[in-house]
């Protein structure tokens, strides 16, 4: 069975243990909604849960729904840089910083204009340092109601977390932080390196089941 996502923004453990573990395909022609993982992935500071929100361009009030394919990043505010200083002064004492670094850093230097297509190459990226295949199938219409696939499209939503069991790992400021669980993917691959992928094979989707 084929799972249908929204493509986010270097997605949270949920969505990506989705991907290590099932069959994917993203979701390219809904429309774009504010205050989603879109533009917008949590990772772990040292004052605890820290968002990097990716600047888009809006139109005006006459064109007040846009497709998400055709969301274009407002690249007037240095976002980029200040995202990568965010990463290397969140997990520079990481275990698996320098390890991924040459991998990730390139996310942050080079412009891209399309939202979708950046948050897709973030998940090829990430795949790469996984070692598993990214998913390239897309969607070429929008569709309400699914027939024979799961439709996890609800994972994209910020404001509400899905039912998983995940296990606690070390993070970098444990020593003054509780635990925070589900932030970004970098979080994770940072903290745990090459074994990574297998907790994310470990978490269980408790929601597939509901």
């Amino acid at each position: 069975m084929k799972h249908l996502l929204h493509p986010a923004y270097i997605p949270n453990l949920v969505t990506f243990a989705v991907i290590a573990q099932k069959e994917v395909y993203w979701e390219c022609m809904d429309n774009y909604q504010k205050q989603t993982y879109r533009n917008r992935a949590y990772v772990c500071a040292d004052r605890g849960k820290h968002i990097l929100n990716i600047p888009v361009v809006h139109l005006g009030k006459e064109k007040r729904k846009q497709k998400y394919k055709d969301i274009k990043i407002d690249n007037s505010y240095p976002w980029q840089r200040q995202h990568w200083r965010t990463l290397e002064t969140a997990y520079r004492s990481s275990p698996f910083f320098e390890f991924y670094e040459d991998e990730i850093q390139p996310l942050y230097t080079h412009k891209f204009e399309s939202l979708l297509e950046f948050n897709l190459k973030t998940i090829e990226v990430i795949c790469d340092c996984l070692q598993i295949n990214t998913p390239k199938e897309k969607t070429t219409v929008y569709t309400i109601d699914l027939a024979e696939e799961k439709d996890l499209r609800f994972l994209i939503n910020a404001k509400k977390e899905p039912n998983y069991t995940a296990k606690e790992y070390i993070q970098v400021f444990s020593d003054r932080n509780n635990f925070i669980p589900n932030t970004s993917i970098l979080d994770l691959l940072f903290n745990e390196g090459t074994n990574a992928l297998t907790y994310l094979k470990e978490i269980k989707l408790n929601f597939l089941d509901a």
